[in-house]
Formats: structure tokens, C-alpha cells, sequence
């Protein structure tokens, strides 16, 4: 499905958060480290939007991978980081975001836009940003939410429902990829039964963030300083 909607994946982010997208990855790219070398991973990286946000943001990154299932979409990812002038300090890799190919330890922050709602097991990839996380670690995931507010919920619904599959339809031709969309949006965990289930993953320091009334919420968490 994602190998399908690439060449129109990014249009539509921007279209159908109204553009909030750019904001959203530049707040989730902040919340890492700001001092110091650091290697970082962004998994499920798509077509690399938030790996080119860490890489802007932090010039002491030493080591930016973004590891993505879908092939397409690390094409298109490959070609903006050539256009963005930072081919030379991220490289994109194919791979499975629950089971990597990483050593144990390898990063210092582990980010993820997005893309854990998509994975077949939510906590599983918990598990691994843990353990592919250094002590001391950062966990970042930006993933999207529902308002708490009845009213702002009832009209994100509608919004969902209607509108996406609409414009999904019409500008990428796959009315079935943002039908996916919506449905997943929906089913996925609260702010507080995922942050419940990232403590049971072993993350410390764990919060939620929203995000522009709810829509979006950034999760953080640290892996403890003793915790090899």
C-alpha cells in the first residue's frame, strides 16, 4: 500500500493537516538532546521528513539512519535528502521496524513518526526502540490522536470519515490506502493507554504531548541510565 501512494505520499501529508505536518516533525525533532555526538534512528522513516527535521535541527548528529519497509517511499526519501544537501549524513535502509538488524545499544534516540499504529504489534516495536536505545536514551514518537474535547473530536471525525478518503482519492488514486487512514487513526491507543504502554515496555520519564487541539501527540521517553 505504501510502495503505491509514494509519489503523492508527502502532497497529501501537507494537504490534509493542513500543513501542520511541517510543525508537528520539527516540535518531535526538538525533543532530542540538544548537546553532545549523536547516533539516531527514525524508524518507519517513510519518505525521510523527520530524519531531514533531526538533521536540521542538530548539527552533532554523527550517525542518522531512517529504516523503512517500503522501498518507494526510501526512493523518494533518498532523492529529497540529495536535494536537501544532507545525503552525506543520513542514510536510509530497508527493514522491519519490530525486528531491525541493529546492535543492542546502538543509538542514543530512537524517533518514529506516524508509523507505530501501521506495525502489526505496537508493543513488540516498543520493545525494540528499547532495546536498540543506549542507557540514557530518548524514545520520540509522533503519532496521531483524537481530541479530548467532544465537539473538536466529533468534527477530526468527520474530517476522517469524509474528507481524507475524498482528497486521498482524488489525488492519489487509492481511495482504500486513506480509507486505511481513518480506521487506523481511530483504532489506535489514547495518549494514556500508550504511555501505559510504553512503562510496561521498561521507558522511564514517559509523556504525551498533543498536538494543535489533540490531533497529534508527541510521546517521550527515556531508558534508564542503569538499564543496559
Amino acid at each position: 500500500m505504501f510502495d503505491r501512494i509514494a509519489p503523492t505520499y508527502d502532497l497529501l501529508n501537507h494537504l490534509l493537516s493542513f500543513g501542520r505536518d511541517f510543525s508537528w516533525r520539527r516540535q518531535a525533532a526538538r525533543c532530542i538532546g540538544a548537546g553532545g555526538p549523536l547516533r539516531v534512528v527514525d524508524l518507519a522513516t517513510g519518505t525521510a521528513d523527520l530524519l531531514i527535521a533531526l538533521l536540521r535541527e542538530h548539527p552533532h548528529i554523527v550517525d542518522a539512519v531512517g529504516l523503512d519497509c517500503s522501498e518507494e517511499m526510501l526512493a523518494v526519501g533518498r532523492d529529497k535528502l540529495r536535494r536537501h544537501g544532507l545525503a552525506a549524513r543520513g542514510r536510509l535502509v530497508a527493514g522491519d521496524a519490530t525486528r531491525t538488524s541493529f546492535a543492542d545499544e546502538s543509538f542514543d534516540a530512537v524517533t518514529m513518526a506516524f508509523g507505530i499504529r501501521n506495525t502489526p504489534d505496537p508493543r513488540a516495536t516498543l520493545d525494540e526502540i528499547h532495546r536498540l536505545l543506549a542507557p540514557g536514551g530518548a524514545a520520540v514518537i509522533l503519532e496521531f490522536s483524537l481530541p479530548a474535547n467532544a465537539v473538536l473530536r466529533w468534527g477530526y471525525l468527520v474530517h476522517l470519515r469524509l474528507v481524507v478518503p475524498l482528497i486521498g482519492a482524488l489525488v492519489s488514486g487509492d481511495r482504500q490506502a486513506y480509507r486505511y487512514l481513518n480506521q487506523s487513526i481511530e483504532s489506535f491507543h489514547g495518549p494514556a493507554a500508550f504511555c501505559a504502554m510504553m512503562e510496561q515496555a521498561g521507558f522511564c520519564d514517559v509523556s504525551a504531548q498533543p498536538l494543535t487541539a489533540g490531533v497529534a501527540s508527541i510521546y517521550r521517553g527515556s531508558k534508564a541510565a542503569g538499564n543496559g
